[in-house]
């Protein structure tokens, strides 16, 4: 028996182009999107978990913490540890895309994805008592998390400096950025990120 996320959509025909990425989505959801950390002592174990819920744990930790986005600290913004939330506001987004763009919510998060995910970054180096900064390019683990980190925070800063709820803020998000349209958060951080990397050669 195949499983349906939110009962509603399958991965049938969902398709992943981005040959680096492919390998570390994994497309076919669980009976239960939970799985607890199971995966977090291994290396790559990540792979395993759905990428659905990996959204979902990414809207659980609702932005940085640290670093100020949009002018604000984003935590705590009623998500935080909350999987039942979490879940509620994937599933809700989830439908807002399905009737604003009539396609599949999972082949838009894909998309997303593909298009947000950083193919060059920089690194620091110290050598002889000088820092300075070299670009080296993003293993592709690395650009899925960056990816689906920029995709969440762009969310709750779009629901914090308005008055839209954080379900219409993913939706949006997530569409803006499978058009890969600079409008949005995290494609807008990926093009940045390259442009810095592009001048650190």
């Amino acid at each position: 028996m195949a499983f349906k996320y939110f009962n509603e959509w399958a991965t049938d025909e969902v398709v992943i182009r981005d040959p680096g990425l492919k390998q570390y989505i994994r497309l076919e959801p669980t009976l239960v999107l939970h799985h607890g950390g199971r995966h977090a002592g291994k290396q790559f174990g990540k792979a395993e978990v759905p990428i659905v819920e990996r959204l979902l744990n990414k809207i659980m930790r609702s932005g940085p913490g640290v670093r100020k986005l949009g002018g604000k600290v984003i935590r705590g913004a009623g998500a935080c540890g909350k999987k039942h939330n979490a879940y509620n506001i994937v599933r809700k987004s989830f439908k807002i895309i399905a009737d604003r763009t009539k396609k599949n919510p999972l082949q838009i998060l894909i998309d997303a994805i593909q298009n947000s995910a950083p193919r060059e970054e920089t690194t620091r180096i110290s050598y002889g008592g000088i820092t300075y900064y070299v670009a080296v390019d993003s293993a592709p683990q690395r650009r899925l998390d960056t990816a689906m980190k920029n995709l969440a925070a762009g969310a709750f800063v779009a629901s914090f400096s308005g008055e839209k709820r954080i379900e219409e803020c993913l939706a949006e998000e997530l569409i803006l950025a499978a058009n890969n349209d600079m409008k949005s958060f995290a494609v807008a951080r990926k093009e940045e990120t390259e442009r810095i990397a592009k001048g650190a050669r």
